[in-house]
């Protein structure tokens, strides 16, 4: 399966922005599906990810309340919205798909497929 993430840009502090993760290749709908990010000089954390299941979303603390996670499995399409945005959420966005769709996982070594990555820019 192949995820192209999109979405991200250049915006103010308290903004929003909405990513994009879209599978090609095969459904993602059994999938578990996460977002990273990966600020410059720092490791890939985890952001947010939501199982096959569309009503079991989990969270970053740091994240917890602005960002929400969704899925259009219709569309094989993941989405993460991103509200009251702060400079450090700056960084390359990348979206990760896990077979295991109850895996639940946080750890980017548990994740089997990767999309490129989309750079958001957080100005104060």
């Amino acid at each position: 399966v192949q995820l192209q993430a999109s979405g991200g840009g250049l915006v103010q502090v308290g903004g929003s922005l909405r990513l994009s993760c879209t599978a090609s290749g095969r459904t993602f709908s059994s999938y578990t599906v996460g977002w990273f990010r990966q600020a410059p000089g720092k490791e890939r954390e985890f952001v947010a990810g939501i199982g096959w299941s569309y009503g079991s979303p989990y969270y970053a603390d740091s994240v917890k309340g602005r960002f929400t996670i969704s899925r259009v499995n219709a569309k094989n399409t993941v989405y993460l919205q991103m509200n009251s945005l702060k400079p450090e959420d700056t960084a390359v966005y990348y979206c990760a798909a896990d077979v295991d769709g109850g895996s639940r996982a946080r750890g980017p070594q548990v994740y089997d497929y990767w999309g490129q990555g989309t750079l958001v820019t957080v100005s104060s």
